[in-house]
């Protein structure tokens, strides 16, 4: 089904938003090109999210096996601010229903997510009395440029294996003592090309996973105004994280003039071919299943 607009769809489908019993969590993927855009709605469906919204403009194309199970919303992922006003009103429309957003190209991955839904996966994170999710946007690359020269390539996809780090998050409320609880974390081509990504940008966490509530509001930097929303774990134990594989990055380097010229490869002597599963994530300490075997 497709709308003119996030209005539109509000307007015809906010009553059946609400939370239910048995509901699954709601995915929303926000397309800024072509890429992977069919792929990426296939593997979150898989994983178990319902109902699917595409946000979209409508020069870009959906398949029509895709378009039967997604909501196809018209959009400009483009406008400032756009993008964290969407999920913000979508949040303020479902409160109490698990969400999930990102963007075209990215694939989530968590613990055991080959064997275990979206679905059971939160049921156990909010028996943590956890309301939100930590994930780490991991970024993806094309092994050859030549012959994937927009970077994009899911039979020859590199990520990096190292070269992760966090610094404390500072509390301009507390004079820049660290929050408790929040880090900021870095790696992938965003650290390594950083001189071609702007200072806010570089950060590699995301709150992409969180239960909606009226009042939640999502900020440009991917963290929510609740405080306790942007921690990566609750005060007594460690609790799971997720990934996004993304080649988002990979495509924002080879698109901008800027850039692009001077890359010939993103592979380095840290790189390792991705293999599509959470095992791999796992073992390079790129996500934590907490206390779920």
């Amino acid at each position: 089904m497709q709308y003119s607009g996030l209005d539109e769809f509000l307007k015809r489908q906010a009553a059946g938003l609400g939370r239910t019993p048995g509901e699954r969590p709601l995915a929303m993927i926000f397309c800024e090109d072509q890429a992977e855009v069919d792929t990426t709605a296939r593997h979150h469906m898989q994983l178990g999210f319902s109902p699917v919204l595409m946000f979209m403009p409508r020069h870009l194309a959906l398949s029509p096996d895709v378009a039967e199970r997604a909501h196809r919303i018209d959009f400009d992922p483009h406008t400032e601010g756009a993008v964290p006003r969407a999920v913000s009103r979508l949040a303020a429309a479902a409160p109490g229903r698990w969400m999930y957003y990102c963007y075209n190209a990215e694939f989530l991955f968590y613990p055991f997510c080959e064997t275990r839904s979206i679905g059971e996966m939160l049921t156990f994170h909010a028996e943590e009395r956890r309301d939100a999710m930590l994930t780490y946007v991991i970024d993806l690359y094309a092994g050859d440029l030549g012959t994937a020269p927009n970077a994009v390539s899911l039979d020859d996809a590199w990520l990096d294996r190292s070269g992760y780090y966090a610094l404390a998050r500072p509390d301009p409320a507390r004079h820049g003592h660290p929050k408790e609880r929040q880090l900021d974390f870095f790696g992938g081509l965003r650290w390594r090309f950083d001189e071609h990504v702007p200072k806010g940008r570089r950060k590699i966490d995301r709150i992409a996973l969180f239960r909606a509530g009226k009042g939640l509001v999502l900020r440009d930097d991917h963290t929510f105004n609740i405080e306790e929303y942007n921690t990566y774990a609750c005060p007594w134990h460690h609790n799971l994280t997720a990934a996004i594989a993304s080649f988002r990055t990979a495509k924002a380097l080879k698109r901008n003039p800027g850039s692009s010229d001077g890359i010939s490869s993103f592979r380095w002597h840290n790189s390792a071919r991705f293999e599509w599963h959470s095992r791999q994530l796992l073992d390079l300490g790129l996500m934590e299943p907490g206390q779920w075997f």
